[in-house]
């Protein structure tokens, strides 16, 4: 198409796509660029500093400060912790935070970081049998 003077504003797709391939050599189309981003793409993870503390019966874990990654659920924890003590698949494990409320086991631990961390660590208490809520 043409303006009043003559001079093209608008191009069709097979005036485009000739553009493409004769700018290979300069790697600008859309498609090169893409496939170069690609290659250079940085994962980054994001992670949180949790504390766990045992509460009433549960057995004392040697290590209490973790670092997990922030897109995790609670339940991923509690599984987590049921490994790592040792527990029966059919033992009950009970997760508390700041000793206030149990979580729902398909809470992201972002959004519990967000609002109840303290001193940059959210803070969980693990428990065999009930204890607060």
């Amino acid at each position: 198409m043409t303006d009043e003077n003559g001079k093209s504003y608008l191009q069709d797709n097979e005036e485009l796509q000739s553009m493409n391939t004769t700018n290979d050599s300069h790697d600008t189309s859309e498609e090169n660029v893409q496939k170069k981003t690609e290659k250079h793409k940085v994962i980054t993870f994001v992670v949180v500093d949790i504390l766990l503390k045992p509460t009433g019966n549960a057995p004392i874990m040697k290590k209490k400060k973790w670092t997990v990654d922030c897109d995790k659920k609670i339940g991923w924890i509690i599984e987590f912790i049921k490994k790592y003590l040792k527990l029966e698949p059919s033992e009950k494990l009970f997760l508390y935070v700041n000793q206030t409320f149990a979580p729902s086991p398909d809470q992201i631990v972002k959004n519990l970081y967000d609002c109840y961390s303290t001193d940059g660590k959210l803070v969980l208490h693990y428990c065999k049998t009930q204890a607060w809520g």
